[in-house]
């Protein structure tokens, strides 16, 4: 039987009476709509989407493998596109051609389809093999490797060997090389990347390659943030398929400065409750994730409490939360002054220094402690099934701020139940709101004023005041006490996405 070739009608479509894992089945591909069907004569009706539901094709002779990617409902043939995939699975289908010549046209039009949505070719990985319950090898072998082989991307892998060794990675790295940067890890290595592209001399045109992130930490709050937007199945396999896809989004970056030292965040920061339990549950680390709530329970069971204050500059719609604050008693001309102790040593004199967006003539306002928590947040999640900000943005050019001062214990433990579906910032006792830039002075505990608190961005702690867990151990970016300042950037960064 000889190729039937191109149906010149529109849409362009290829049509073939051939057979389909051993069954004859009447196919066709519409080459506009990058959609592949068939009708078995055994009985049943197939449809794939190339954009959504395809890795890639081999061919072999007169054989076409089509390696698919299929969600639960269209493993068993639904319809074509079928979006409520939950979990993704792997699946090839063997399309029989009745010549090498048909064969080769069939190959070309698929190719030319797949290759149109700019998936990348070429990208570097890098495995923290410490984080988490130390799997990120195993998940990379074991399920993010098979699909990018069945993708025929290229890649370079790459370990992390100790902590900012991903941040040195990234700012040394030739970037003309990748089509992306990979990291199959928690938060932080993601965190350490941006930081070392925006400490580039070419900062502007590095933090434009797009990153990817797959879930292999205890805290991967970007990758379910991403994942959930798009209505999708949270799964290392689904967000392997977004960055194979080659979609992008923009992300804003956070510049959190003090004196000469600056800090560039995409996730959080958080200062009280939510810091302390992020690194002091470190000891517990060996439990993996359940260390956060083992230890949540036992700060609720000891509250604490930090005096401070904070100054913000409100999103729009916001600007009746705090109060005034008098152009004399602002912190900015303050911040840019100080210079903290022993950080001279990680602080970079040359990339990015942040956003130039100025702030002045905008009101400032301004909320007194003590407080519980205040939590800064870029993405609504901050780990698998933790969303303090509901209302988050990409690439909005804001922060949602949590903050709690006063709350008894019962409804604490309550707001943190909650905050598995976002409703806990309904709670009276928790203000929430958007901010452009925002000014944090921490103090100390209450009632034992020889102790500070953490701040904690992305899961590396910049601050720690005296008493504090690994308190003198290590120097800190930043010091404890002297005013902190956060300004968004909207949209510095490229991150992949499944929408």
């Amino acid at each position: 039987m000889a190729c039937e070739g191109e149906d010149k009608t529109q849409p362009l479509m290829l049509r073939e009476m051939i057979r389909v894992d051993g069954a004859t089945a009447d196919v066709s591909f519409d080459v506009s709509r990058g959609e592949l069907r068939w009708r078995s004569t055994a009985g049943g009706d197939r449809c794939l989407t190339i954009e959504s539901e395809v890795l890639g094709f081999e061919t072999d002779g007169v054989k076409i493998k089509v390696r698919a990617f299929l969600g639960a409902l269209n493993l068993k043939g639904a319809s074509c596109g079928d979006q409520s995939c939950g979990k993704r699975a792997r699946k090839d289908f063997v399309l029989e051609m009745p010549s090498v010549q048909c064969a080769m046209l069939w190959r070309e039009k698929l190719d030319d389809r797949i290759n149109s949505f700019g998936r990348p070719r070429r990208l570097f990985i890098i495995v923290n093999p410490y984080g988490g319950k130390r799997c990120a090898l195993k998940i990379f072998h074991n399920e993010v490797k098979p699909l990018l082989e069945a993708s025929d991307v290229l890649y370079t892998m790459q370990e992390t060997s100790y902590q900012l060794h991903a941040q040195e990675i990234a700012r040394k790295l030739d970037l003309l090389k990748y089509d992306g940067i990979v990291c199959v890890s928690g938060d932080g290595i993601l965190v350490e990347v941006v930081n070392g592209l925006l400490q580039r001399e070419d900062w502007e045109t590095a933090i434009k390659v797009p990153l990817g992130i797959i879930p292999a930490g205890t805290g991967n709050g970007m990758a379910k943030s991403l994942l959930d937007a798009a209505g999708d199945f949270y799964s290392v396999s689904n967000s392997v398929f977004a960055i194979i896809r080659g979609r992008k989004r923009s992300l804003d970056v956070t510049t959190v400065l003090q004196g000469a030292a600056r800090f560039f965040s995409v996730l959080m920061l958080t200062w009280g409750f939510v810091a302390d339990v992020d690194i002091e549950s470190e000891k517990y680390r060996w439990m993996g994730s359940a260390r956060l709530d083992f230890y949540c329970f036992l700060r609720v069971v000891n509250m604490r409490k930090y005096h401070g204050h904070v100054q913000f500059v409100p999103a729009p719609g916001y600007e009746f939360i705090g109060e005034p604050v008098n152009k004399n008693e602002c912190y900015k001309d303050e911040i840019h002054e100080q210079t903290p102790h022993g950080v001279a040593a990680r602080v970079q004199q040359c990339g990015y220094e942040g956003p130039k967006t100025s702030l002045e003539g905008l009101e400032w306002r301004s909320i007194d402690g003590p407080f519980i928590l205040v939590w800064l947040n870029n993405v609504p999640w901050s780990g698998e099934g933790i969303k303090p900000a509901p209302e988050a943005k990409f690439s909005d050019g804001f922060l949602d701020v949590v903050i709690i001062k006063d709350c008894p214990k019962s409804a604490f433990m309550s707001l943190l139940l909650r905050m598995n579906d976002g409703s806990h910032v309904k709670s009276p006792y928790v203000m929430y709101f958007k901010v452009k830039a925002f000014h944090l002075k921490p103090g100390q505990r209450v009632g034992n004023p020889g102790k500070g608190g953490i701040i904690d961005s992305d899961g590396e702690v910049i601050a720690r005041g005296e008493g504090t867990y690994g308190y003198g151990q290590q120097g800190d970016l930043m010091a404890y006490g002297p005013p902190i300042h956060m300004t968004v950037d909207k949209g510095l960064a490229t991150i992949f996405s499944p929408k």
